[in-house]
């Protein structure tokens, strides 16, 4: 049976011209296409012809990648990785040639979910309404198990902080109040789940008045902040508040930061997809802030939002301890903004 499936690719290679992408086939991110032989594991991507342009282009980013786009020589199947994008949009004889390449012996996957692991962030570029639609990667925020684990975790670490939080909170509180005028804790309204908006409380970390001209982005050297606030906020003691967010379930431990909606409609503007993040709670900390450094631009916003997209298709237990962790060192070491 195999070498009449075989057979049946080969003629469709030699009948089926139309199918190769017009930019080469195969086409390779790092090496010129006579020298494919050269690729060892290449990852075999097939597209609709309309979307190999800007595949190629996100691909390029990343050399040590060598993919190979639409291409229909394979001959040995055996542990090949074939990736499909807009699989509902590929012709009929991708489809068939997928189905095939199948029962050969390939690994087929989507292109995001691939990325996904070689990357450690999703390539938000990628994302179309058919991968919300279609995929199952984000089948994990309806997993009733996955939220009764993320809300046991998020009670515990309350709980063990909590102790420590007080007595560094009050001292905090005193030291603000000695340095400048205005109150110890700062609220503000911002974006959480499901786009409802609420108080998210910090320690206030600027001067009472830093907002009077309007609402501003926050920058790593902002000369709003006052040096408690530099100390607070490099530390991450200003967020210590947000722990009373939590227990009101407002917030979660971790997850995407909650945004202002006045930037989130600067943003959406922007970055695909830049509302998705509100589909879970809002963190105390989050994958984007333990991989990605302190930024206050729109290039900033972009490379955190594929940290949050990712960490909303793959949370668990496991992710959730490790980033809390990760953010436990930031404040004991002094490692963050």
């Amino acid at each position: 049976m195999n070498d009449s499936i075989s057979e049946t690719l080969q003629r469709r290679q030699q009948t089926e011209p139309q199918i190769q992408t017009n930019i080469g086939s195969p086409a390779t991110t790092n090496i010129p296409i006579e020298d494919t032989s050269k690729l060892g594991r290449c990852i075999y991507v097939f597209c609709p012809e309309s979307d190999a342009g800007g595949i190629l282009t996100v691909l390029k980013r990343h050399p040590h990648i060598p993919v190979c786009l639409n291409d229909y020589s394979i001959r040995d199947f055996k542990n090949k990785t074939l990736c499909h994008f807009k699989s509902a949009q590929l012709s009929p004889e991708q489809q068939s040639f997928l189905v095939a390449a199948t029962e050969l012996g390939a690994q087929i996957e989507p292109l995001v979910g691939f990325l996904d692991r070689a990357l450690g962030y999703t390539e938000t570029e990628l994302l179309h309404s058919g991968y919300f639609l279609h995929q199952k990667a984000f089948s994990i925020l309806s997993s009733r198990k996955n939220g009764w684990e993320k809300r046991s975790i998020d009670l515990l670490f309350v709980f063990l902080i909590g102790w420590v939080a007080i007595p560094i909170g009050l001292f905090t509180a005193l030291l603000i109040k000695l340095e400048s005028p205005g109150p110890v804790f700062f609220k503000q309204r911002r974006t959480g789940q499901f786009n409802e908006e609420f108080d998210v409380i910090k320690f206030r970390s600027m001067r009472h008045d830093a907002e009077k001209d309007g609402a501003k982005w926050a920058s790593q050297n902002d000369v709003r902040v006052t040096r408690v606030g530099k100390f607070i906020r490099r530390t991450r003691i200003d967020e210590l508040p947000q722990l009373i967010n939590v227990l009101k379930n407002e917030m979660s431990m971790v997850g995407p930061r909650p945004e202002r909606e006045v930037f989130i409609e600067k943003l959406e503007e922007e970055i695909p997809y830049y509302r998705f993040r509100h589909a879970v709670k809002p963190g105390v900390t989050g994958l984007a802030q333990v991989k990605y450094p302190y930024g206050a631009s729109v290039e900033d916003a972009i490379w955190k939002h594929k940290y949050d997209i990712f960490y909303i298709k793959h949370q668990n237990w496991r992710m959730e301890l490790k980033i809390l962790l990760l953010t436990i060192k930031t404040v004991l070491f002094g490692m963050g903004r």
